[in-house]
């Protein structure tokens, strides 16, 4: 099948987003959208899967769905196709409920929701890797129109932009990253709602560079993420894996839609059923994974700031919180989050946390549990970020880089507030920021207000404190005013004005009086000395 430039790829998928835009706000519509491009991705996959274990050669996607119905309505030969297919790809969709097929009762005027939904439906029970998938996308919604008729309308004309993308026609992770842009664009649109499903990209990297900094050999690498939203902190670990089909990928969500958007956007990025380990439910509430593995090479995390938990009495019991002796508070489950993630890291591992700058210095319970996280050498390094980086928030954040079992318990400071190119609704870290933070990380020096190696002594100092300028000083002092030369300047000016009053009193006089202007004159003529 012929490639298509990545460009127009992500211009039909943004097409069909247009038709849902004037309906509803992106959080609603992202469902629908990312729910077809991944039924059609499967679609257009199958039908060329089946064309090629036919030994049908196909130049298109008609041409390979006219072979599989032909195989189909045979018999014989539909046992063999099917049990291959399944063999293959754990799925099967019937031909009358492929996207081609549908698409054909679009242009004859034929198609009903109910055929999709069916579609759905055949798809998610073919395999448990595609349980449940679509049971966001409510098809029958007075979001879409209020009579079925208009529904129908609506839908069909989003699978109309579609149909122009040939799904299975881009090399490597093409559609996954077409897919990743799509979800940005979405977080984008959505604000505040944005939080729970996306980590802009530029965070992201930067923070799966650090856990991946010298171990990009590494074979059979694991990361977990306990808050991983659409998944795209996980996925960004293949990008910098020389081993990517190797890696394990174990992440939880507690948004169902969002859960779901991740396991379609693993598929999508082609990783492997056998390496995809997610699950869907509170991360606090009741520790997963319990099973082997539980440890893991890398613990990413972006968890909704200062969330609500319950921190019942019972969690003092719990391995995950109980070296600390006390809990988050219920208010700011910061800290349970970071000691989930923290209890999950493998001693020889690297973890990397995004949260508000209130953990690094905020009392109380969370005191204390930083002060042994310090004490137990746990804290490896500190980054402030751009405020107005995230959908979510306007505040600036932080990523805190814990590590187990280090030879010592300074900490190293780095002040990014300021690595940033402003724009219009948000701020955006660009590549040239994101280095300068990973060398500084690397070489771990002090770099005058931008980064300094703080000893355990000086953290005990400032009484386990970790603000960051009380490390980090980034006082910039005015120049100082030549207090002669600004006078001068005054009386320049003034000379200037004088001049400019008088050139206006000669234009005056030399205007013509009537009726009209006369008062106006006067008064002029009275405010300049004329």
């Amino acid at each position: 099948m012929a490639d298509s430039n990545s460009t127009s790829l992500y211009q039909a998928l943004w097409n069909s987003a247009n038709v849902l835009r004037s309906k509803m706000d992106a959080n609603d519509y992202k469902n629908y959208l990312l729910g077809l491009v991944f039924y059609k991705y499967l679609s257009d996959n199958m039908l060329v899967a089946s064309a090629n274990l036919l030994e049908e050669p196909s130049n298109t996607l008609d041409e390979a769905f006219a072979a599989y119905q032909t195989a189909y309505s045979d018999e014989e030969t539909q046992e063999d196709l099917v049990e291959n297919l399944l063999d293959d790809y754990s799925y099967y969709i019937k031909p009358e409920l492929t996207f081609t097929a549908l698409m054909n009762e679009i242009h004859k005027g034929t198609f009903q929701l109910e055929h999709l939904d069916q579609a759905f439906r055949n798809i998610e029970q073919s395999d448990e890797l595609y349980a449940n998938l679509f049971e966001d996308i409510d098809l029958y919604s007075k979001k879409l129109g209020p009579t079925p008729q208009k529904q129908n309308q609506t839908i069909a004309a989003v699978m109309k932009e579609l149909a122009v993308v040939d799904m299975t026609g881009h090399a490597g992770d093409a559609l996954g990253d077409a897919y990743e842009y799509l979800i940005g664009q979405f977080a984008s649109e959505s604000g505040k709602k944005a939080g729970e499903f996306y980590t802009p990209q530029p965070v992201s990297q930067l923070m799966t560079q650090i856990v991946m900094q010298g171990r990009e050999n590494q074979k059979g690498f694991s990361i977990y993420d306990a808050a991983m939203g659409s998944g795209s902190l996980l996925l960004n670990v293949g990008k910098y894996s020389n081993e990517p089909r190797t890696i394990s990928y174990f992440g939880q969500e507690l948004v169902t839609s969002t859960y779901n958007l991740a396991r379609m956007n693993m598929i999508l990025h082609r990783v492997a059923p056998a390496n995809q380990h997610l699950h869907n439910a509170d991360t606090l509430d009741q520790d997963w994974p319990t099973e082997e593995p539980t440890n893991f090479d890398g613990v990413l995390m972006n968890p909704p700031y200062s969330a609500h938990w319950s921190a019942d009495k019972g969690f003092l019991d719990d391995p995950r919180f109980a070296p600390y002796g006390v809990l988050a508070p219920k208010s700011k489950a910061d800290y349970a989050f970071l000691l989930h993630g923290y209890y999950h890291l493998k001693n020889t591992g690297v973890m990397a946390i995004v949260l508000p700058h209130g953990v690094l210095f905020r009392g109380a319970a969370e005191g204390k549990i930083r002060r042994i996280l310090l004490e137990n050498g746990g804290i490896d390094t500190v980054i402030g970020l751009p405020a107005n980086i995230f959908y979510n928030t306007s505040i600036p954040t932080t990523v805190i880089i814990l590590k187990k079992e280090r030879a010592n318990k300074d900490v190293f400071f780095i002040d990014a507030s300021k690595e940033f190119t402003k724009s219009k609704n948000q701020n955006k870290m660009e590549p040239e920021h994101i280095q300068k933070i990973l060398d500084a990380y690397e070489k771990r020096e002090d770099i005058e207000k931008f980064a300094h190696l703080a000893s355990f002594e000086e953290i005990e100092e400032n009484d386990f404190n970790l603000n960051i300028p009380r490390y980090v000083d980034t006082f910039e002092e005015e120049e100082p005013i030549d207090v002669v030369e600004l006078g001068n300047e005054m009386l320049a000016l003034d000379e200037k004005i004088a001049d400019c009053e008088k050139d206006l009193l000669v234009m005056l006089n030399d205007l013509q009086i009537t009726d009209d202007n006369r008062a106006i004159i006067e008064m002029t003529k009275k405010v300049f000395g004329g």
